[in-house]
């Protein structure tokens, strides 16, 4: 059972973390993290799936490859993707400088960026930031850390949690940056995550990869997936638990519940904070012949720009979402599809009924609303979380860079 704590990504024992002002936003505001983990961590992390991967992702690819790291350094700002040459030494000097002031080897070192796309870093704030991120690490620098990931996201994002593996008091916790650019495979967004629970890397890898297909491979604000996508955790091992080195241990499905917990938070959070949201929709499809088509159809669902502005518009045109299922690929059956926004069950057998239309009018104008597609076809179902689109969302991306 997760108890939630406080102390955000420095609750497990052994972490420590900063957030400072490197000067890279025009704002003035945090803008370089490292999180920093006093003895070397067993580390997994999952990537965009963008082909125009950042060159940060292109270091840390390489990094967690060895199994172990002990920091995390993160710049927002600017994203150092599309940069050439140029942008994937600076994103090896980042490492390169946080491994020397820390004593430990540059590919221990996860590299992070996020921000405007095309752009250079300025290397000699980035290096000065550094310095001073690291002369502030401290067990209660979670929150600075928080805030310095963040670009347009209206709110931090974080969450700590104990636990028990084999009777042994165990702390994960995680932060996440991300608003806009958030689609499946990776979400557009940034995640770090820490636990002081002892896993052997491959196994962490498995934990961490099973977190994300439900949690951030589950949500979409726009539909657009990054360059600069990127969820790690650093697991040191502190806790004193014995080590989890199978997935056949006992405790692996304790781990992997806590850390998809922490995903599946985080996640919602990212789709709460889309670029201009209203509305935070919880979409199930269930019924499917298959775990695949029941994906297929709740994406399609979340992906629909004319969804979407539905929701926004408050306007239950349900037909929008049969539309989005029938051209998602899944297998359906026209006369056996059923529809409910909330409690209210708009659709039966591919057609509308009648319903109360105070109560579902009431259901559009909350915040928080859910959606349900029966396919009625087998068992299977899947669950996405988006959100409206807005005119909001247009101004802040049409503004963006300038």
């Amino acid at each position: 059972m997760l108890k939630i704590i406080t102390g955000g990504i420095t609750a497990p024992k052994g972490f420590k973390a900063a957030g400072v002002k490197a000067g890279l936003k025009k704002s003035g505001k945090l803008d370089l993290a490292i999180i920093y983990s006093t003895v070397p961590a067993s580390t997994a992390a999952v990537f965009t799936t963008n082909t125009m991967a950042a060159a940060p992702v292109i270091v840390s690819r390489q990094a967690v490859q060895n199994g172990t790291a002990s920091a995390v350094v993160v710049n927002s700002g600017c994203a150092n993707a599309c940069t050439g040459p140029q942008g994937l030494a600076d994103a090896q000097a980042m490492a390169h400088i946080t491994a020397q002031l820390l004593d430990i080897e540059d590919q221990e070192v996860i590299v992070s960026s996020t921000g405007i796309i095309g752009v250079n870093l300025q290397m000699d704030k980035i290096e000065a930031g550094i310095k001073q991120a690291v002369a502030q690490l401290d067990e209660k620098g979670y929150e600075s850390a928080t805030t310095a990931i963040m670009t347009t996201d209206t709110f931090p994002k974080s969450c700590a949690y104990e636990f028990e593996l084999g009777g042994v008091p165990v702390r994960i916790a995680g932060i996440a940056k991300g608003s806009g650019m958030i689609h499946p495979n990776m979400a557009t967004m940034l995640c770090f995550i820490t636990t002081d629970a002892a896993i052997a890397p491959p196994v962490l890898k498995q934990a961490l990869t099973e977190a994300v297909n439900v949690s951030f491979n589950m949500i979409s604000v726009d539909g657009d997936s990054s360059t600069n996508d990127m969820t790690s955790v650093l697991a040191n091992g502190l806790a004193g638990n014995a080590l989890i080195d199978s997935i056949d241990c006992k405790d692996y499905a304790v781990l992997t519940a806590a850390l998809t917990e922490v995903c599946i938070y985080l996640a919602k959070q990212v789709v709460h904070d889309g670029e201009g949201a209203t509305k935070f929709l919880e979409i199930t499809v269930q019924g499917a012949e298959n775990d695949v088509d029941a994906k297929k159809a709740v994406m399609a669902i979340a992906k629909s720009p004319l969804v979407k502005t539905a929701f926004f518009g408050e306007d239950a045109n349900w037909g929008r979402i049969l539309c989005a299922v029938g051209y998602s690929e899944a297998a359906v059956d026209p006369e056996k599809i059923s529809l409910a926004i909330g409690d209210v069950t708009i659709v039966k057998h591919g057609m509308g009924v009648a319903f109360d239309e105070k109560a579902l009018k009431d259901i559009m104008a909350e915040q928080d609303i859910t959606v349900t597609v029966d396919l009625c076809l087998g068992e299977a179902k899947a669950t996405m979380w988006t959100c409206d689109f807005s005119y909001e969302y247009v101004k802040i991306n049409g503004e963006y860079h300038t």
